[in-house]
């Protein structure tokens, strides 16, 4: 009971802490006088109130978190944050269903930037800031935030880090204080935010859509506030400026603070993970502006070059923006983009999927082992740049790997047994567990998630959570060891 009781405690701490980020939604809801503050107020008072309540119940129980603790208050925490944050939606949007409202805070949360709203060029601008938002809130992990705060508060962060941070390398830390790492991490992603607020601005976005969208670039989210996306502007410029910022939010964080820290762009060149995830990006834009230039789907090649550079980017760094409809496409390039989706994002990025860290751990897996066969008696130890790799960390990738992919197989075949066409199902199960955004066909960048049945939404709204927790922390809560003292 006290160990349910701690979490009660943490839960509602976390709780009133959320409740702060109604702040920015209600300034400007005020600004634009758009009829929702009272909502976010709302939403705020129902937050802190509980929160206060159930912190004050349990406070008695304060203490470390265990390891054990920090996977089920993760999920919990996701589940209900996503949950709570769908109250002003259901408020300020006539007819919207609890089931769609929690895909959309999901989605923002897990940055995977589907969503099932439309009318967003006229939607509330406090609703569509919200949005806007929560991806940013989720782009380095809510949980990360929390860390940073929580030690203030008399409670460690630790193991909420490692539960949040489920990749191979979650014990690497850029400070010897998780505290001080967390807020290092903050402040370059602050920065990066500012950064791209300002770039969007010179390149023509007014503010409020400069700001919107930067925070959907830097967590790599893809909401927009138009159902068009960033086709609406048609600009080469603003295209441009995504590009570059959506490349460095796929990058580690710990290594932006690096170069920021040393003032040298030299730890990009000794980051194993960031010149391969350039170098497949780059040569995949090649591939497939020359392929589209060859069944001249465009004019020219340059064109070609220009709407395959932004959309590829967006998919295969999972953030979802759009700038054509790339289903209507030849076959082969949406599908290699949703395949890149898979693995380009590095870890400690915004970005989802295998990650590129366990895509290089396996190749060189793979690669060793055909070596192995010629040579059993050789020790042939792997490395990643420099630092060799144990071999408990390539068993926990391989079983990563078949759990990503198992879960891939059965939530497809859900969504086909509902009654959805093969390819809407697969597509939209691998952007969903990648945090992508769009699918194709009846989910395409063309349409949305709005066209799913209640199930079928549900299916997405697991996938995504199965994504951003990296499989492991959520799927451990389901087995027998777990609840065992």
């Amino acid at each position: 009971m006290q160990r349910f009781c701690t979490l009660g405690f943490v839960l509602g701490l976390i709780l009133m802490v959320f409740g702060l980020t109604y702040t920015l939604p209600i300034a400007t809801s005020l600004y634009f006088d758009d009829g929702m503050a009272e909502h976010f107020v709302n939403g705020m008072s129902l937050n802190i109130g509980v929160g206060s309540l159930l912190s004050g119940l349990t406070m008695r129980f304060r203490g470390e978190v265990k390891t054990r603790d920090g996977y089920l208050l993760v999920a919990l925490f996701w589940i209900l944050m996503s949950a709570a944050a769908t109250m002003p939606l259901l408020w300020g949007i006539p007819g919207l269903s609890f089931t769609d409202a929690f895909f959309e805070c999901v989605s923002g949360f897990t940055t995977s930037g589907a969503t099932v709203l439309v009318g967003l060029d006229h939607l509330a601008p406090s609703l569509n800031l919200w949005r806007h938002e929560m991806v940013w809130i989720g782009g380095l992990g809510i949980i990360v935030l929390a860390v940073a705060i929580l030690p203030l508060l008399g409670v460690g962060g630790m193991q909420l880090y490692k539960a949040e941070i489920a990749g191979p390398v979650k014990d690497s830390k850029i400070t010897p204080r998780i505290t001080e790492t967390a807020r290092l991490l903050w402040l370059v992603y602050a920065g990066g935010t500012v950064l791209c607020t300002l770039s969007l601005k010179l390149a023509g976005m007014g503010w409020f859509d400069a700001l919107c969208h930067a925070f959907s670039t830097l967590g790599l989210g893809g909401f927009s506030t138009h159902d068009a996306s960033i086709s609406y502007y048609d600009s080469p410029a603003i295209e441009f400026v995504l590009i570059v910022f959506m490349l460095i939010s796929a990058i580690n964080f710990a290594t932006h603070y690096t170069v920021v820290h040393q003032i040298s762009l030299k730890p990009y060149l000794l980051d194993p993970e960031a010149i391969p995830m350039l170098g497949v990006v780059s040569g995949s834009i090649l591939l497939c502006a020359g392929y589209l230039w060859h069944f001249e789907t465009y004019p020219d090649f340059f064109e070609s070059l220009r709407h395959v550079a932004f959309n590829l980017v967006s998919v295969a760094t999972d953030c979802g923006f759009m700038s054509a409809d790339y289903d209507r496409w030849p076959p082969f390039v949406p599908w290699w983009m949703l395949y890149l989706s898979c693995i380009t994002a590095c870890t400690g990025s915004t970005g989802g999927g295998i990650k590129m860290f366990r895509t290089l751990l396996l190749w060189k897996q793979a690669g060793r082992e055909m070596f192995s066969i010629l040579h059993p008696r050789a020790v042939n130890p792997i490395r990643i740049g420099d630092t060799p790799i144990a071999n408990k960390i390539i068993f926990a990738v391989l079983a990563f790997i078949f759990l990503y992919f198992i879960s891939i197989v059965v939530l497809t075949f859900s969504l086909i047994f509902s009654g959805l066409d093969p390819i809407s199902a697969l597509s939209g199960i691998i952007a969903c567990i990648n945090n992508a955004g769009p699918g194709l066909n009846v989910i395409g960048p063309a349409q949305n998630y709005g066209v799913l049945s209640d199930f079928q939404t549900w299916i997405c709204s697991i996938a995504m959570l199965l994504g951003r927790l990296e499989v492991f922390t959520l799927l451990v809560l389901f087995t027998p060891t777990f609840w065992r003292k």
